[in-house]
């Protein structure tokens, strides 16, 4: 089976050797629906489209092709927020 390569956010903290190798990461999509957990985020790096805070996975470091840019801190906090609220946590 053969993925398509898409955009993703790293949410995930720095880890030591003794731990995984792995990134957990959200999701970003151009194909919107409206939904509540899609977080649209407006950089040079990516086309119009959102975040979706529903589609969040952890995968090795070794899929992680390379770096398209960063969001800042306000952007970086909405994804967070949408994130937290679909896993029912308080920010």
């Amino acid at each position: 089976m053969v993925e398509k390569v898409r955009p993703v956010l790293i949410f995930s903290v720095p880890f030591a050797d003794t731990d995984r190798s792995v990134l957990t990461v959200v999701f970003h999509s151009t194909a919107l629906r409206g939904s509540q957990f899609e977080v649209k985020v407006q950089v040079p790096f990516l086309i119009d489209g959102a975040f979706i805070a529903q589609s969040i996975a952890t995968y090795p470091t070794a899929r992680a092709i390379r770096k398209l840019g960063a969001l800042n801190a306000a952007q970086l906090a909405d994804v967070e927020t949408a994130v937290f609220k679909w896993l029912g946590k308080n920010a």
